[in-house]
């Protein structure tokens, strides 16, 4: 028993060190990407402008997602405005992920850290996700001023708005994930940023494009199936559908198992 104990414990020693290094240096890259995107105008800007977009939509030019024009107490229209700003607000927070470290020379210096491909990657992208978290975090003054401003006072469906903001979560993921991806293919920030929107736009719309076509009469909606805005409309409707969630984790998990095998082949 003594020497069973004094094996595990010798084990103990050795692993725990280990594990603890890895997850300070996964956070130490997690910081990094933070404070980098942060680190000049342009991580403002992006934010800046992605408000700026949805607030003059939403408040102020007449139309169809004007809230005033529409007379009711609603935020739907942001949900159908985000998916389509998204498609540039992320590309240009991962732009950069890995494309700035293969311009720099910095990649394979990153690759020597004591972490997996995997660590290195999930460690941009859950930084990027952060990124992209906060910039939704300011529309909540979108939801109080509705909800404020309903006759009677919050006359609002709430939990379809709480589910759309959660079809936001999920869609941002899966376009981070792209973002990451596309990034790894490239060392240049701007061919990176028009790869992922590309990509992201064909993911988004384009299998309800091609369902669309004649030779798929009778499988329309399988077709659709396989593209972001089906399993995104449903989860908007504050329908909270577990093939939806398993969707989203399932696309995100591909492309970030994609920028592995990128990353890899660079070694």
């Amino acid at each position: 028993m003594k020497i069973l104990t004094g094996v595990l414990w010798n084990s103990l020693k050795k692993v725990v060190p280990l594990a603890i290094g890895k997850y300070l240096c996964m956070g130490s890259l997690f910081r990094k990407e933070i404070t980098g995107f942060f680190s000049n105008i342009t991580g403002y800007l992006v934010i800046i402008v992605f408000l700026l977009v949805n607030s003059l939509l939403l408040w102020v030019i007449p139309g169809q997602y004007n809230i005033m024009d529409l007379g009711y107490a609603t935020l739907s229209p942001l949900f159908e405005i985000s998916p389509w700003v998204f498609l540039f607000l992320v590309p240009a927070i991962t732009m950069r992920a890995f494309a700035e470290e293969k311009r720099q020379g910095t990649l394979e210096l990153l690759l020597t850290r004591p972490l997996s491909e995997l660590q290195i990657i999930f460690a941009k992208y859950f930084a990027a996700l952060v990124l992209v978290i906060l910039s939704l975090l300011p529309t909540l003054i979108f939801y109080f001023s509705v909800y404020l401003l309903g006759n009677p006072q919050g006359n609002l469906d709430t939990g379809g708005t709480w589910g759309s903001y959660l079809g936001l979560f999920f869609l941002a993921a899966i376009y981070v994930a792209i973002g990451i991806f596309s990034s790894s293919l490239t060392d240049n920030q701007v061919v990176a940023f028009i790869i992922a929107t590309i990509q992201c736009l064909i993911m988004y719309m384009g299998f309800d494009v091609i369902a669309s076509l004649p030779i798929f009469v009778g499988y329309e909606h399988w077709v659709a199936y396989l593209g972001i805005h089906e399993h995104y409309q449903s989860i908007s409707r504050g329908i909270v559908d577990t093939r939806d969630v398993v969707y989203f984790i399932t696309v995100a998990a591909f492309f970030i198992l994609l920028t592995r095998e990128v990353i890899g082949k660079g070694k």
